[in-house]
């Protein structure tokens, strides 16, 4: 196996170019671990732990660009006002070591469906940046996220940024799993209130072969938020409306049965976490009246 440590990104892009077989390695969370078990055993691996640039954030015009190579745990410290729902699904990312080495790049990489940073970069519309020696291109994360574990990457291509739009209301992120820590999700669901433009977000995790927006699910809501006028007037959305929320979301899942739990518990799991995490969100835009 070779071992490849650009200095620079326009290093890594070039080497990438040259060995496009080389696996990237930022917080190695996931790699290591297929590397110490034999499950894997790649020609290269490519560190870019080395490269500042990956590492660092700021922000464009609304949006916050995050570097591919931020940790979880600086999510929470760096941005967790700026971005509640990607912080609160940080928050539940493995132990503090795993935050501490972990990176929303890798979960992008990995495109695993269960990925917890996966549902609130969908509820916000994030997009996500990806280059290579010949020039870059913006996808959004649906476009990204293109099946199990299968993301939209060239072969010499490497994230380079994350767009996030910085949260405009109230953000939520609940996860179900076996206990209440240090847990793969059996299903995930992130919510997007976006008073500014009257929008409603939503991302549903580890329910599918990827990472789903429950789009009827958000229709329906803005409808009814619109209809009772319940942007101005702050008032509680009616019972009927959040357990038809939560329906629609079990909805636009596409569940399986696996060790994890059953494709019916997941549904109704999500159903749960629809009307729950709407009474968060809805209770703290009231609060902000």
């Amino acid at each position: 196996m070779r071992f490849l440590q650009p200095q620079t990104l326009e290093e890594a892009l070039a080497l990438k170019s040259q060995s496009p077989e080389a696996v990237p390695l930022a917080g190695g969370t996931d790699l290591m671990v297929d590397l110490n078990f034999d499950r894997r055993r790649p020609e290269a691996v490519m560190d870019l732990t080395q490269i500042e640039t990956l590492r660092q954030w700021h922000r464009d015009n609304g949006e916050f660009v995050i570097g591919p190579g931020m940790t979880y745990a600086r999510l929470l410290t760096e941005l967790g006002g700026e971005l509640p729902g990607l912080a609160i699904a940080s928050r539940t990312v493995g132990s503090p070591q795993i935050r501490n080495r972990g990176t929303l790049g890798g979960n992008l990489g990995t495109a695993s469906a269960a990925g917890d940073a996966l549902p609130p970069l969908v509820a916000a519309g994030a997009h996500i940046e990806v280059s290579s020696e010949h020039g870059s291109r913006t996808l959004s994360i649906e476009e990204f996220l293109v099946g199990a574990k299968r993301n939209a990457l060239e072969p010499s291509e490497l994230i380079t940024a994350i767009r996030v739009p910085a949260a405009r209301g109230p953000q939520q992120f609940s996860k179900i799993g076996a206990r209440n820590a240090m847990v793969i999700a059996v299903c995930s669901f992130a919510l997007d209130l976006d008073a500014g433009a009257r929008r409603i977000g939503t991302g549903i995790g580890s329910a599918g072969p990827v990472t789903v927006r429950a789009a009827t699910a958000e229709r329906f809501l803005q409808d009814v938020l619109e209809e009772h006028g319940l942007w101005e007037s702050h008032a509680e959305i009616p019972d009927a409306a959040g357990y038809r929320f939560g329906e629609l979301v079990a909805e636009a899942a596409s569940p399986i049965d696996d060790v994890r739990g059953t494709a019916a518990y997941r549904r109704w799991a999500l159903t749960v976490m629809g009307r729950r995490t709407l009474a968060w969100a809805w209770a703290e835009y009231r609060g902000q009246e």
